[in-house]
């Protein structure tokens, strides 16, 4: 009975640490003074010739799908990217978010693009997993497509961390 209630216990913890370590949100002070907060970048697509990271990042007003293809266009190229990004969420709805800012962050060793979540659309975002994205990659090709494989609920899940520290 011992090693059950042990057992019992031992598995609440892990599940329970688990939760809380998926709402680990970090932030960052930025150039001009502001507050970002953010999780790290999850994997939705890899091959041996391209990859793509997706995170979310808010002001706490808005808030954004940052990305990060693999491999990217350098800093004069990559600063053209300026078009919409396309989504296709598990509610079988396409969604177009604005493009926001196109960054270049460690020594241009990593580069992430911004995209404004329109408040109207903040909902589905929140209850539906992606399934794929189209980037137009201005300069570099047309239009990069992705068919996400890889953590397709994790966009959902930051979300709802954030909307949830809101709440309190």
């Amino acid at each position: 009975m011992r090693k059950i209630s042990f057992l019992v216990l031992f598995l609440c913890f892990v599940f329970n640490a688990k939760s809380i370590a998926q709402c680990e949100i970090k932030n960052r002070v930025q150039a001009d003074g502001s507050m970002i907060y953010f999780f790290e970048p999850t994997v939705f697509y890899t091959t041996k010739s391209k990859s793509l990271k997706i995170n979310i990042v808010t002001d706490k007003e808005h808030y954004f799908v940052a990305l990060q293809p693999t491999p990217f266009p350098e800093k004069k190229v990559g600063k053209k990217i300026k078009e919409d990004l396309v989504m296709h969420l598990a509610d079988n709805k396409t969604y177009a978010l604005a493009h926001y800012d196109t960054q270049y962050r460690r020594n241009d060793s990593i580069m992430q693009v911004l995209y404004l979540i329109d408040d109207k659309d903040l909902d589905a975002f929140s209850n539906y997993e992606a399934v794929s994205a189209e980037i137009n990659m201005q300069g570099t090709e047309f239009v990069r497509s992705y068919n996400f494989k890889l953590h397709k609920n994790a966009i959902v899940e930051q979300l709802k961390c954030f909307l949830k520290k809101e709440e309190n």
